[in-house]
């Protein structure tokens, strides 16, 4: 049997849906879903993680941590020696997401064996689905992946499809980090794309970025999500609060409309996995409620997502 090791949330998920969970042995303090993750040993901590900090003082412990240590992770290696195992999968695509890849590079060649390392860095839609491939075929399970894949494709075509009928490209600001304001990266822009939007500060493809609070009025968004990293619809709301706050916030399409939206982003949207196509989905409803309406939210119990602006 290949023993795993999963330090990313969205490669516990892939290893899940490619019917591989009874063979990971360990996964990191962040890996939450399926429910059979949470009883798996934990080999990693976070030296920043307190869901109670404000916004703007999590941003400056993470910098203050990377710049001090060039990461705000770490690593049970005691526990992960004892684990032995045979891939671990990683990443090397944000030092904000994960234990960095050469820290783990390092470890690895101290380990028994040799581990393998898998690495997971996707900028777009389709490097996720690739993603999917890469851990079925470094577990042997590639014929697995291949139905998965095309499962998800047909989703992702579907709503393409029905967009492209549309012809109101909705100006939508998926917004990734209040304070200080940050747009969407990597496939984030794209998704908005897909579901029949434009992402005007969105950087497709390319990291996330802080963003001056003067661009987004510049912009005159119609529809603003709060995809806030990490952040469930509970926590993103406290930071909906803090967005009102700002100068001229009052001004903007998306305030002025009551189109404003909080999301699930510590399941969806920040999570590069399978989920990423309910994204996609949730976010189609959002655009184009009329056209997609069995994507539209169900209302304020709606774990995924939440109405939040009032017009």
């Amino acid at each position: 049997m290949i023993r795993i090791v999963s330090l990313l949330p969205a490669a516990t998920e892939i290893a899940a849906a490619l019917g591989l969970m009874d063979q990971v042995v360990g996964v990191s303090h962040e890996c939450d879903f399926p429910e059979e993750a949470n009883s798996h040993p934990r080999v990693t901590l976070c030296s920043v993680h307190d869901a109670n900090l404000p916004s703007r003082e999590v941003d400056h412990r993470v910098r203050q941590a990377l710049h001090e240590n060039g990461t705000i992770y770490t690593i049970d290696e005691p526990l992960l020696r004892r684990l032995q195992p045979h891939v671990i999968l990683t990443q090397r695509l944000c030092d904000v997401c994960a234990v960095g890849y050469g820290s783990v590079a390092k470890l690895a060649r101290t380990l028994p064996g040799s581990p393998r390392l898998v690495n997971l860095e996707p900028t777009s839609l389709g490097d996720i689905f690739d993603d999917i491939q890469c851990v079925a075929d470094a577990c042997d399970v590639r014929e697995r992946a291949e139905a998965l894949i095309q499962h998800l494709s047909e989703r992702v075509e579907a709503v393409r499809k029905r967009a492209a009928r549309i012809p109101d490209r909705r100006r939508c600001f998926l917004m990734e980090w209040v304070d200080p304001p940050f747009c969407s990266g990597h496939w984030g822009p794209e998704l908005v794309e897909i579901a029949g939007g434009f992402d005007p500060l969105g950087r497709k493809h390319r990291p996330s970025a802080q963003i001056d609070w003067q661009q987004v009025l510049d912009s005159r968004p119609g529809i603003i999500v709060l995809a806030l990293c990490g952040y469930d619809v509970p926590r993103a709301q406290r930071d909906y609060e803090l967005l009102r706050r700002y100068p001229g916030f009052d001004s903007i399409p998306a305030a002025h409309n009551g189109e404003i939206y909080v999301v699930n982003a510590r399941a969806y949207f920040s999570r590069p996995g399978l989920r990423i196509v309910d994204s996609l989905e949730i976010l189609a409803g959002i655009l184009h409620p009329n056209e997609f309406l069995e994507f539209v939210s169900s209302g304020p119990d709606d774990a995924r997502v939440m109405r939040v602006g009032s017009s």
